[in-house]
């Protein structure tokens, strides 16, 4: 049944894909590529696999050098691209220009730009550390932000790529011990619906992906994985969590939310009055020791 549900939901989000619609292009003397930033594992790994799937060179952007080169040597044996890898922090104040640089020392172009990478911090918000907290600002906002403004400038002149914010389905409502967490992801959503209402009609997807809880590191790194809301929520996989944001993206679909749960979800907390709702989250994530 899982295996059927899984197809179906796949099946609807593509129904209106044109097969030629995400070719690369190749009227640059540069060579077109997309960026995935947080590409070494997760979400971002197995986005970069939908990209590549579809014939897109890779420049993958993470911390760890290590995690790069083997997620690189995995995409170029299964999909036959190129695959280039830049270890940055993009929490630094230049990381935008690091970035531009990683591109120019190759000879590449952002066509597709994925900000995916992202932290989040659980507990109470005065229990948590201060210094992580502005990280956690400059990656989840800051970056995000400085790359988009960047990059979405070209991609505009070109009348083609687009831009592929990752976010959560944190980012439609408060979450209490997850708080500024879950702020950055609205951040993140009412700066993706906004641009992608100011540039509609131009040739450039602008698209914010809101998934449920996936199966990755990332809770446990916040320290939450026993949290009720992973109990209850099930949560699905990176690659099929990728593999339904991919399609929406292709379909231009402005706010993705992959999965029928998150979706039902999602739909309820626009309408349930957030004196109800706030206490509700709050329970679901509160750490529990």
């Amino acid at each position: 049944m899982t295996n059927f549900m899984q197809r179906l939901e796949a099946a609807w989000a593509s129904r209106y894909v044109d097969p030629k619609a995400m070719q690369p292009s190749h009227d640059d003397a540069r060579t077109p590529v997309c960026v995935v930033t947080g590409g070494s594992e997760g979400i971002g790994r197995y986005l970069a696999e939908e990209f590549a799937g579809d014939g897109h060179a890779l420049l993958l952007i993470a911390r760890s050098e290590d995690n790069l080169q083997q997620a690189a040597s995995e995409l170029r044996r299964l999909h036959g691209v190129d695959v280039h890898i830049a270890p940055l922090d993009l929490a630094a104040s230049d990381a935008v220009e690091q970035v531009q640089a990683a591109l120019d020392s190759h000879g590449l172009y952002a066509e597709h730009f994925v900000n995916n990478a992202a932290f989040g911090i659980g507990g109470p918000f005065v229990e948590q550390d201060a210094d992580r907290l502005m990280r956690l600002v400059a990656l989840n906002i800051g970056a995000l932000t400085a790359l988009t403004r960047h990059f979405l400038p070209g991609m505009l002149k070109r009348q083609r790529g687009g831009v592929l914010n990752v976010a959560s389905i944190g980012g439609l409502l408060p979450g209490p011990y997850q708080a500024a967490y879950y702020a950055s992801k609205a951040y993140v959503m009412s700066l993706t619906e906004a641009l992608a209402h100011e540039y509609a009609g131009l040739g450039v997807r602008i698209a914010a992906a809101a998934p449920g809880p996936v199966h990755t590191e990332f809770h446990k790194r916040m320290g939450v994985n026993a949290a009720h809301y992973l109990e209850m929520s099930g949560g699905m996989s990176a690659e099929r969590a990728a593999r339904l944001i991919y399609a929406g993206y292709i379909c231009r679909r402005r706010v993705i939310v992959p999965g029928f749960f998150a979706s039902l979800a999602a739909f309820a907390v626009r309408y349930i009055p957030h004196v109800v709702l706030v206490p509700f989250i709050g329970w679901l994530i509160k750490r529990r020791y």
